[in-house]
């Protein structure tokens, strides 16, 4: 007979405490009524932060999202292998480095170059900080040299929510075929 897990545990105090449980601020979203079906969303990334804190709309952050779910669909968050230190100079044909893999990696590396063009170099440069890098917004309105920290946040999130809505609009135009 196979082992079965409880799968209605849900996530432990530690993970709950991380994403701010118990706080003024809490990172998490509960669906499901019963025990059995409810799922716990964590939102504790610095995209999800700015939702939860309603800095960005809901479609907005569906637009962020899928920016960088193509960025890294696309293979463009970088080798995550281990360091071989004897071969940190070799030249490695069969890596592939920088190439598509896949089609549907080349079609996720197309359409993310393809958003990152629609919505121009300052914003395109925010929604890779914290949508694909996760970048705090206080560091990124330090990034971008804002002296007070208030005035960078402020713009820091114009930016944002400006690059949302025009990822909303991108992706609803490919999807009708314009």
């Amino acid at each position: 007979m196979p082992i079965q897990y409880d799968d209605t545990a849900g996530p432990t105090t530690e993970r709950l405490a991380h994403a701010g449980a118990g706080t003024e601020r809490e990172f998490y979203d509960i669906g499901g009524k019963s025990k059995s079906s409810r799922r716990y969303t964590m939102r504790d990334d610095a995209l999800g932060q700015a939702l939860m804190r309603q800095n960005i709309s809901g479609e907005e952050y569906s637009g962020l999202k899928k920016y960088a779910l193509h960025w890294l669909a696309g293979g463009l968050q970088g080798h995550l292998g281990s360091v071989d230190l004897n071969r940190i100079l070799a030249f490695d044909p069969g890596a592939m480095s920088g190439l598509a893999k896949t089609e549907r990696q080349a079609e996720h590396k197309r359409l993310y170059w393809l958003a990152r063009e629609h919505i121009g170099k300052r914003p395109g440069d925010v929604a890779d900080l914290i949508a694909c890098y996760d970048v705090p917004i206080s560091q990124v309105s330090q990034i971008f040299g804002y002296r007070s920290p208030y005035h960078g946040r402020v713009k820091v999130i114009e930016i944002l929510s400006d690059a949302g809505y025009r990822l909303c609009k991108l992706w609803a135009d490919l999807a009708k075929g314009n």
